[in-house]
């Protein structure tokens, strides 16, 4: 285990950039996810940073069973691959079952195992086997020391391109607590680590029939996780949030991007020359 992660003409690893990992949650409308894609990158590269744009062509953990899952997966695919010709991006994307691996691997740079399902050994060995990079979503339930054991699963396929994501621990019912020793931990387990701001603040079935969020806690989280030495920053956003077709009260509005993303940059520095 080398610590660093090579995507394309970048490494996400210590030492590195900070990476941003960004894009709406799941694929809308083209028109949307391109515009968003757009502007993402416009904005990385005012900062000079690599970036990573994300989106699921399908959400299968939704609360309520007509809630929008987005597209499916050859529409998703079909939308994201244009993001990678139009904007020269690389693209991570959710998978769910061992089944959707080699489509999506098609398209995807990174696959992505959501945290419901960080457990899933099947899956795992799946996305071990395609190749690609595996970003390891933390489950909310679960001890940043067993993620030791989840990785283990990806990289006996031979596979060590890892990252593991921080995206807060069950706190009760309803609300979810960010432990920064967390990313501590996990980089110790020789892989880079990821912090999830947009989804460490939500709040599951707060909205009633929907999750609620407190975004207002994005940027001081972004600071602190930056400061403890995470190496990329996953921030779902969207150019209009109140609109958003899943998890609209807790992405971060577009038009903040650069502000956050300036801020992390100069904690990223100073944690750097510590």
């Amino acid at each position: 285990m080398s610590g660093t992660v090579s995507i394309g003409e970048f490494r996400i690893g210590r030492g590195h950039p900070l990476v941003l990992i960004a894009g709406p949650c799941v694929v809308e409308d083209e028109e949307t996810v391109l515009e968003t894609a757009a502007r993402v990158q416009q904005t990385a590269g005012r900062l000079s940073m690599p970036v990573i744009f994300k989106s699921s062509y399908a959400k299968a953990n939704r609360l309520r069973g007509d809630s929008y899952t987005g597209p499916g997966m050859e529409e998703g695919l079909r939308i994201l691959a244009r993001v990678k010709e139009r904007e020269g991006l690389p693209i991570l994307t959710d998978v769910h079952t061992p089944g959707e691996v080699e489509p999506a691997a098609e398209v995807a740079d990174i696959l992505q195992i959501p945290a419901f399902l960080c457990r899933q050994t099947e899956l795992a060995r799946a996305v071990g086997r395609s190749g690609r990079a595996v970003n390891l979503k933390k489950g909310q339930f679960l001890a940043p020391q067993d993620m030791a054991h989840l990785a283990a699963k990806v990289a006996d396929t031979g596979n060590q391109r890892i990252l593991l994501t921080e995206r807060g621990t069950t706190f009760g019912y309803r609300d979810l607590v960010v432990d920064m020793r967390s990313l501590v931990i996990m980089r110790q387990l020789g892989y880079p680590v990821v912090f999830d701001a947009t989804h460490s603040i939500q709040q599951p079935g707060a909205g009633g029939d929907v999750s609620g969020g407190q975004p207002g806690f994005i940027l001081p989280l972004v600071r602190a996780a930056v400061a403890a030495g995470c190496d990329a920053l996953f921030l779902e956003t969207h150019p209009r949030v109140e609109q958003a077709r899943c998890d609209a009260a807790c992405m971060l509005p577009l038009d903040d991007l650069e502000r956050v993303l300036r801020t992390a940059q100069r904690i990223h520095q100073a944690a750097q020359e510590m």
